[in-house]
């Protein structure tokens, strides 16, 4: 029997296992400590694995932090895939999709991410590049196409789909967003208010004449 035929011996985890633990235990410590405080020896211990195992499967720590924005912005991807879009109409469809962004950005945990991000990247700009490529230009890039998707469907007439994310995620996000950042919590009322009225905003702007 030659060994790619032998089964994995017990307490061995598979390399996606590794893989996943190591991404999981990555987003704990750069959300709870930024990225500069962030080691790879904690990680590795954390994750139960070697150093070595983690430089195999990421490389450096730049794209162990890539990894760990992608899986933490992965919980938004299913309301921009097309395969999981929530039913109703365009305009039920962009009012989950604003409510669940803004819930997901309005997570302490996140506002707190960003913000440690933002004050790392004065001192290193290339974090700050790492976390919009693996974050929020992944997540425009998604939410373009949902756009584009409805766009072609008849349903929004849009010239500019990833100008027109920009500006509905703008307007759903308002003020809130800065307000959050100041330690202010917006109340849920004003929240749906400001949401209702992004949807209304971008459907005069968009629906089809």
């Amino acid at each position: 029997m030659n060994k790619n035929s032998e089964k994995r011996k017990p307490g061995r985890p598979s390399d996606q296992a590794k893989r996943d633990a190591i991404i999981s235990a990555a987003s704990r410590r750069f959300f709870d400590e930024g990225f500069a405080a962030t080691s790879i020896e904690q990680v590795a211990a954390d994750a139960s694995v070697s150093k070595v195992t983690i430089y195999n499967h990421f490389g450096d720590k730049r794209a162990l932090f890539a990894a760990a924005v992608d899986q933490e912005c992965g919980k938004m991807h299913g309301y921009f895939n097309l395969d999981e879009m929530p039913e109703g109409s365009i305009r039920d469809r962009l009012t989950v999709i604003g409510e669940a962004m803004f819930v997901f950005l309005s997570r302490p945990e996140m506002v707190q991410f960003e913000r440690r991000i933002a004050a790392e990247t004065e001192h290193d700009a290339a974090i700050g590049q790492a976390f919009l490529v693996a974050g929020p230009w992944r997540m425009k890039a998604a939410f373009s196409a949902l756009l584009a998707h409805a766009n072609a469907a008849g349903e929004l007439a849009i010239p500019d789909p990833e100008l027109a994310a920009e500006q509905f995620v703008s307007m759903a996000k308002g003020m809130g967003a800065l307000e959050r950042r100041f330690g202010v919590v917006p109340q849920e009322a004003e929240n749906a208010r400001r949401i209702a009225g992004a949807v209304d905003v971008f459907l005069a702007a968009y629906s089809p004449r």
